[in-house]
């Protein structure tokens, strides 16, 4: 819902700032007041094309904010790409600087003018001179019908899943046969190729962890080997020149034992060496290497390379070749067993395929039935409307297979009798197409997320009781959807829920417009003018206090 518009230097308004409210909100005024100006201005705060001739004359810029309550899951989708939250509502704004530049932001966030645009269309509707109807464009039809029928129909939703999740099914299936018949088409040599390489992967045999575990394997011999090296040093050391360290010890020993006496002075010190001598011999022979055999060290680092040499050249990791063994294994049985494989997926197809034609044929035939109950509700609106010529009907054309079945949908409308029918934007201009589209939007009431319409020309050429139609329908459109009008019609403005009064006045050579909402007295006064033009009398009074809604 729109609650707040906020203008400043947008023509003749300098500065405005409007609040909108529920239900039907309804603007009038004079010819000539500024009307069309607001909807300028709305029309570039939801990404209309820009033009510095909306600047006011002798400002340098000019800027409008709408801001908005509410948003959609189709705005959370666009807005997630720029990481905007909308969960607490939305503020639209947009610069024209008379140089020509014009930006845009949704919620102090910039964004390009179509992203505004986008976010814009889907907020709100306009029905006039800028029209954005979303039922104008065909491509939105169908998803309007279904809207509809979900409404009314208690079984569509679960056969609409249905014909999605057959036509899912029946995709995949496609995709995969559209894979293997690409995969056919490849050359002799291509196939040579493949073959080659799954026996080469098969030899090799590859285990998921044996790169890591031959890795670890092979720094360990290297550490051993260098190990090897180091205690050999060490030994050298404990053996000079051949003359082992423990041997020197037990010679000088034996020297010391040959000093005569009843007692050796010495003995002490002989035992500490023999001791000595003893602990350096067990220490030399603890210090043998441990045996490394090349040869197993020469086969570890062949396979650990060839391993790592396959991972290379299928451009994945050593642990993932068992899997790539797979999958071109997988390929070349495939082409092995083409016939056969191809006979099976086109039997596959053509079962998923007589599933699928199955919901969707329901499906269709369901859309038919909301069809025709479509069009009986919208055709009980239009006499009352001033359009009791017209006639209306849905177009069912059948087209390739989706995801929400076989059915192409346009909305046709003829407005005189003997005239073919045309599609929905080409059958109508002016007032009778905004009419027609507030048939529509009161029909399709609740059936979508839009929740703001704006009505500028929904009262051209009509008067009395169709004035009193077409207000008496934007009073059951505004119960559940917001709606903005500008209008002439005295009986379409006793309609109101809130009511604004657009002003012209000059001053000092400068003219400016202003709007300001009116109640009580002033509402009366202004739907009196409204009857009986610049001079309000006491039967225009009378009027329009029983023109006015409650």
């Amino acid at each position: 819902m729109l609650t707040n518009l906020h203008i400043s230097n947008i023509v003749l308004i300098q500065k405005l700032n409007l609040e909108f409210g529920a239900g039907l909100n309804i603007l009038t005024g004079e010819t000539g007041a500024g009307k069309s100006i607001l909807l300028d201005a709305l029309s570039l705060a939801l990404g209309a094309r820009s033009d510095v001739g909306l600047i006011r004359h002798g400002c340098d810029s000019a800027s409008v904010v709408a801001e908005f309550d509410n948003s959609n899951q189709t705005i959370t989708d666009i807005l997630s790409e720029f990481e905007i939250d909308c969960t607490d509502g939305l503020i639209l704004r947009r610069t024209l600087t008379i140089d020509g530049k014009s930006r845009a932001w949704i919620n102090d966030t910039p964004v390009s003018i179509k992203t505004l645009k986008q976010v814009g269309d889907v907020l709100l509707e306009i029905h006039g001179q800028f029209a954005n109807h979303t039922l104008l464009n065909q491509s939105t039809h169908k998803s309007t019908l279904d809207n509809f029928a979900k409404n009314n129909f208690s079984d569509f939703v679960d056969l609409l899943s249905k014909v999605k999740e057959s036509y899912q099914i029946y995709n995949t299936a496609k995709k995969r046969l559209h894979t293997l018949q690409e995969l056919l088409e490849r050359t002799s040599a291509e196939r040579d190729f493949l073959a080659h390489n799954v026996s080469e992967l098969e030899s090799l045999n590859v285990q998921i962890g044996e790169e890591e575990d031959l890795s670890s394997r092979r720094a360990t011999m290297m550490n051993a080997e260098k190990n090897t090296a180091i205690l050999s040093e060490a030994i050298d050391a404990l053996s000079p020149r051949g003359n082992s360290l423990d041997s020197q010890i037990f010679s000088v020993a034996h020297i010391l034992q040959r000093i005569k006496g009843d007692t050796n002075p010495y003995q002490e010190q002989i035992d500490k060496l023999y001791d000595i001598a003893s602990e350096i011999s067990q220490i030399t022979q603890s210090l043998q290497p441990e045996n490394t055999d090349i040869d197993d060290m020469d086969s570890i680092e062949e396979r650990l390379f060839a391993i790592r040499a396959a991972a290379r050249k299928h451009r994945v990791q050593p642990d993932e070749l068992p899997a790539k063994l797979r999958e071109m294994s997988a390929q070349l049985n495939a082409i092995d067993n083409s016939d056969t494989e191809l006979k099976k997926l086109n039997n596959e197809i053509k079962t998923y395929y007589s599933e699928f034609e199955s919901a969707a044929n329901s499906l269709s035939a369901l859309r038919r039935i909301a069809a025709d109950e479509l069009r009986n509700r919208l055709m009980a609106e239009l006499p009352d409307l001033k359009l009791g010529s017209a006639d209306f009907m849905i177009d069912f054309t059948q087209t390739d297979a989706s995801a929400t079945g076989i059915d192409d949908i346009t909305f046709m409308i003829k407005t005189n009798p003997g005239s073919p029918f045309a599609p929905l934007h080409r059958a109508a201009s002016g007032g009778e197409l905004a009419r027609l589209m507030l048939a529509m939007r009161v029909v399709l009431a609740g059936t979508d997320d839009m929740h703001t319409f704006v009505f500028d020309e929904v009262d051209t050429g009509i008067s009395g009781a169709t004035a009193s139609a077409v207000g008496a329908r934007l009073n059951r459109l505004a119960a559940t959807s917001q709606a903005l009008v500008i209008t002439h019609s005295a009986q379409v403005a006793g309609f109101a829920d809130k009511h604004f009064k657009i002003s012209k006045s000059i001053s000092n050579d400068t003219t400016t417009t202003s709007v300001c909402e009116i109640t009580d007295t002033d509402r009366i006064n202004e739907i009196a003018r409204i009857i009986s033009g610049a001079e309000i009398t006491p039967e225009s009074i009378t009027m329009a206090k029983t023109l006015i809604k409650g």
